[in-house]
């Protein structure tokens, strides 16, 4: 599969939890200001408090603005972001489904069994996207800075990122993505080229200090 192709099917599973947006048009203000030698330290301090909490729980409202169809629609569920590991997405309403980024596979399940597995084994540039969408739910600072070029404001407490991707590829499917936190990341919104927008909002955090027997079964492919 090519990079195109992997761009595209990272995108549709994101995408297939649909969810409403109530400021799609809105210009994002964080891209007026891009990383600085004077804001560089606070983004640094930033990204580390985030990613020295590899293991995160806690709930999510996606919400999904469908641009052709000028329509939203929203889903909610538990997440679990486990920075060696991958990303889980289980989502409880409006329909029970579970969506996992591992390093190497993507599965979609649904509660009557059915599972949707594709691997990417010996495919690096699956794992290189994969990597990617980890690093910016996870507040990884090195790796965002080598796929995106990086638009950071406020303090450690209070702050909100913007990120261009810098692949030709990437950046075809993905226009810009936008977050905002303190301790935790609090929101991620990502824009797509055809208009839709993604967000996702996280609250309930909470950082066990390693994963559950069911946890670790879920980043394993049946």
């Amino acid at each position: 599969m090519n990079k195109s192709g992997i761009i595209l099917l990272i995108c549709f599973f994101f995408a297939f939890f649909y969810g409403i947006n109530t400021d799609v048009w809105a210009e994002e203000e964080v891209f007026r200001h891009p990383l600085t030698s004077q804001t560089r330290n606070t983004f640094n301090v930033t990204c580390a408090n985030l990613s020295e909490r590899p293991i995160v729980r806690g709930n999510f409202v996606q919400e999904k603005y469908l641009n052709r169809l000028n329509r939203s629609l929203v889903s909610s569920g538990n997440f679990l972001i486990a920075a060696e590991q991958g990303m889980v997405w289980d989502t409880l309403q409006p329909f029970p489904s579970t969506m996992i980024m591992g390093k190497d596979f993507i599965m979609q399940s649904r509660p009557n069994g059915q599972k949707s597995v594709i691997s990417s084994q010996g495919n690096e540039t699956f794992t290189q996207m994969a990597d990617v969408i980890n690093s910016v739910f996870s507040g990884q600072s090195q790796r965002l800075l080598e796929n995106f070029d990086v638009y950071f404001t406020g303090s450690v407490s209070n702050w909100n990122m913007g990120l261009l991707p810098r692949d030709s590829v990437f950046s075809s499917f993905i226009s810009r993505i936008t977050m905002s936190g303190g301790s935790a990341i609090r929101s991620i919104k990502i824009f797509e080229q055809n208009g839709d927008v993604i967000t996702y909002t996280l609250s309930n955090h909470n950082y066990p200090a390693a994963l559950n027997n069911n946890e670790r079964a879920f980043f394993t492919i049946p």
